[in-house]
């Protein structure tokens, strides 16, 4: 495994201001001319949750476990949008800014992952209507609850992984951006967004489970839901192919980054 260099990753941490910089430049952006603004970051999830709410609650019956759908939903839509928004929109990042990547010179990392912060914002702003719901559908939690915020550093490693990747990749062959739309549709079916793990049979559940993505959205359920400890075999397996991934993805980005000004 390559592992990135002191001096890459000193360099990263010394553009800290213009990755905030950039980070609320990408967020003014994404909603200026917008009538409402942020909002869209609630109503995107929202909007699926009524959707998969009416079909899999009325007339697939999907079972919950006991927990209204609406919420049951929402819990994995939440990661999800935050995860797929960010992967859209961090990977055609740097063909996006090519004005920049070509004149000046700055950690092009910055670009995918403010486009990442951006994702997390918009998360934590779709958050207050979860809140809301567990309130009116009167789901307790516990203190399993507090476990969230290491769930979502790995989602966060693991979707900055995946960008570095992609995006790098991107700038060499444009069919990225044809095939990102696709794959992500797939990945969401291959994980419990619309269904919970339960459903999987327990022979195969251990191959579905090697999907990163599954195993954290099972952990946000567990969390919130249910009031359980996340498996922590299959975290700490999603913990490290995500942070492995990263590694390896960073590594191959600064290597790349030498021909991104030529090719862009």
């Amino acid at each position: 495994m390559t592992i990135p260099t002191f001096a890459q990753l000193s360099e990263l941490i010394e553009a800290r201001e213009l990755l905030g910089t950039w980070t609320m430049r990408e967020f003014k952006v994404r909603y200026s001319q917008s009538l409402l603004g942020a909002a869209w970051a609630i109503l995107q999830p929202l909007a699926l949750m009524v959707i998969f709410s009416m079909i899999f609650s009325v007339f697939l019956k999907v079972p919950t476990d006991g927990v209204p759908y609406p919420v049951f939903a929402y819990t994995a839509l939440l990661p999800w949008t935050f995860f797929a928004n960010s992967l859209t929109l961090a990977i055609p990042s740097l063909v996006n800014n090519m004005n920049l990547v070509s004149k000046i010179y700055f950690p092009r990392e910055i670009l995918p992952l403010s486009t990442i912060l951006v994702g997390l914002i918009d998360f934590f702003i779709a958050s207050s209507v979860f809140i809301a719901m567990l309130l009116y559908y009167r789901v307790q939690v516990g203190l399993p609850i507090l476990l969230l915020p290491a769930v979502l550093v790995v989602q966060i490693v693991l979707t900055f992984g995946v960008s570095l990747l992609a995006s790098a990749v991107n700038v060499f062959y444009r069919d990225i951006r044809f095939v990102v739309p696709l794959a992500l549709q797939i990945w969401m079916y291959l994980s419990p967004v619309i269904y919970p793990v339960t459903v999987i049979p327990e022979t195969i559940r251990w191959l579905y489970l090697l999907n990163p993505m599954a195993v954290l959205i099972d952990s946000y359920r567990r969390l919130i839901l249910f009031d359980q400890m996340p498996d922590w075999r299959y975290l700490g397996m999603a913990s490290i192919v995500s942070l492995i991934m990263t590694l390896v993805a960073y590594r191959y980005f600064k290597r790349a980054e030498r021909h991104f000004a030529d090719l862009i």
